[in-house]
């Protein structure tokens, strides 16, 4: 085998034939079997050495796998699980003649073929692809196997729920559905949707009569799913088996979390459950690990204000405030701040209720008030740890609004959250918990309110004519003038509401000189805010249009979460 490949190598340029040689030289003594070896070179990529393989077995080599060319007959005879483990998927293509194509990564894993070709009783021609591009495939065909809601709900009936607990495992792979109870079906079931909607939370809502499930997307949540009354008990009592819930407590609120895999994707899930006068009622929020943290060129800053910011959170010490309500995207700009400060040559620490991403190279605690870890007991300790920038999660009262300023002054950067509707509002806020006007102003560098808004769908994003009021409610009706403005007409990638996705609208004060004096005099937020417009500041409003013009949103979004400018 091993000089048919460096023939091949010779007579294709696939790979370097002397590399190879050499390669096959130096490992002389490996017991592994050659195409394991290859593919754990690190000086030969992966889709390289399957299309060498391709090339000297002749077999095909495919770049991209499209999860609709899987076989039902496929998905049903093979468990997602023996697809997960040994990288393989079918396909079903026209010059197969009543075979099977299963397209693997190990170019000589024979007996696992055979072992394919028994489940499905019939004969299989064998294919290469990467291995990447085979779990693509899988995730998407084993997730249109489990759309079973409808059927799984006829299914259900009061089961032992003692059943529940002794299956329940940390973290399920919601793609392994074969041989589960139908609760468990149904549960994973409802959880898929969420994902392929996009969705942040679940709501199951129980009323009198039914059941509705309710997903949060794009920050709107959306009636989706009717479920029968009777399986409430059954639903809720499988949710707090996988958050590692008390099941037999249904008179008390219950806080809980886990983590479920989606094929290779993990997912945390936050789980919140309270009593209501129609039975339990449940939300779960949803946490992608994948999708990793933004940078700040993704969360939606124009380019000026992006400039400013930057150098604002590369300054040695003082204190800078993110503000809005829940829900806005503060944590999400946050982690943006510390993933920008180089965390090599600088020690960041960051206090959190919860820790929502793990970041690399910052050391993260969790608040845990039952334990006495409070913000300010946690922030006291974390003095001690020789900090340069410190991010508390939300500052709450006077103690740890008074404990951030101090540690500004101490030669820190600390980055906190405030609940407040705009950039001003957060220096009246600091001085309501009762700090000193004076520690105020010598402590901040800026406060940033934001928003978030959806982004029109680029699929079916489309020219329209606003009417007249918007405009004019907008303030940008002088400028209309031969301006362009888009709205999405609602396609099956967007759900049909014409957004996806989101971005920021941003109101960004820096506190000058003149400002850091009328925080010393303890002017009003009011006036604080007419003089940063004066210096140049643009409203969240203001923002908001400046995204509107670019045909980044639309007109009714930015009305829908911005207040309208004092005049």
């Amino acid at each position: 085998m091993k000089e048919l490949l460096i023939q091949t190598a010779q007579q294709t340029g696939i790979l370097d034939a002397g590399a190879l040689k050499r390669y096959f030289d130096e490992h002389a003594e490996d017991k592994r079997r050659i195409d394991q070896l290859l593919l754990m070179a690190p000086n030969f990529t992966e889709d390289t050495v399957l299309k060498l393989f391709a090339a000297a077995l002749k077999m095909d080599y495919i770049d991209e796998i499209h999860g609709g060319d899987v076989p039902k007959s496929f998905v049903e005879a093979v468990p997602a699980t023996y697809a997960q483990h040994h990288y393989l998927i079918g396909l079903e293509r026209p010059e197969d003649n009543g075979s099977t194509t299963v397209v693997v990564s190990s170019p000589l894993a024979v007996a696992i073929v055979d072992n394919v070709s028994k489940m499905l009783a019939r004969p299989v021609r064998t294919a290469l692809a990467t291995r990447a591009a085979i779990t693509a495939a899988i995730d998407i065909a084993y997730e249109q196997k489990n759309t079973v809601i409808e059927e799984v709900a006829e299914e259900l009936d009061q089961q032992n729920l003692d059943q529940l607990v002794d299956e329940a495992q940390s973290s399920d792979d919601l793609l392994d559905v074969v041989n589960r109870p139908p609760v468990i079906r149904l549960v994973n079931d409802v959880l898929f949707r969420a994902l392929q909607m996009r969705a942040s939370d679940i709501h199951i809502h129980p009323y009198e009569t039914k059941i509705q499930v309710r997903y949060r997307v794009d920050g709107i949540l959306y009636d989706t799913l009717l479920l029968n009354r009777n399986i409430l008990s059954l639903i809720i009592s499988r949710i707090k088996v996988m958050a590692g819930m008390d099941i037999a407590e249904r008179r008390m609120p219950q806080d809980g979390r886990c983590s479920v895999r989606v094929g290779q994707r993990e997912i945390d899930l936050r789980v919140s459950t309270v009593p209501t006068s129609y039975g339990e009622r449940a939300v779960l929020r949803i946490l992608d690990k994948s999708t990793g943290v933004l940078s700040l060129e993704e969360l939606g800053f124009w380019e000026e204000d992006r400039e400013v910011f930057d150098r604002m959170i590369n300054r040695s010490h003082g204190v800078i405030f993110v503000t809005g309500p829940t829900g806005s995207g503060k944590s999400t700009t946050l982690y943006a701040c510390l993933n920008r400060i180089d965390s090599k040559v600088k020690n960041i620490m960051t206090v959190e209720d919860p820790i929502e991403y793990q970041l690399e190279g910052i050391s993260q605690m969790q608040v845990s008030s039952k334990k006495g870890m409070t913000f300010v007991n946690s922030l006291r300790h974390i003095l001690r740890q020789d900090p340069d920038v410190i991010m508390v999660g939300e500052v709450r009262d006077r103690e740890t609004a008074a404990m951030a300023i101090q540690s500004s002054l101490t030669g820190h950067l600390v980055f906190s959250t405030l609940h407040t509707n705009d950039a001003a509002g957060a220096v009246s806020r600091l001085l309501d918990f009762g700090v000193e006007p004076y520690l105020v102003s010598s402590s901040l560098i800026c406060t940033l309110a934001q928003r978030l808004v959806r982004r029109i769908c680029p699929d079916c994003k489309q020219a329209y004519e606003p009417p007249l009021h918007e405009l004019r409610e907008l303030g940008i009706a002088d400028e209309a003038g031969g301006t362009h403005f888009y709205m999405g007409a609602g396609c099956a990638k967007c759900f049909e509401t014409g957004y996806r996705g989101r971005t920021g609208i941003y109101e960004l004060m820096t506190i000058t000189e003149e400002i850091r004096e009328m925080i010393y005099q303890r002017q009003s937020a009011g006036a604080i805010k007419k003089k940063a417009l004066e210096q140049g500041m643009q409203t969240l409003r203001m923002d908001g249009a400046r995204k509107v013009l670019s045909g980044t949103t639309t007109i009714a979004e930015v009305l829908r979460v911005t207040q309208a400018d004092a005049g």
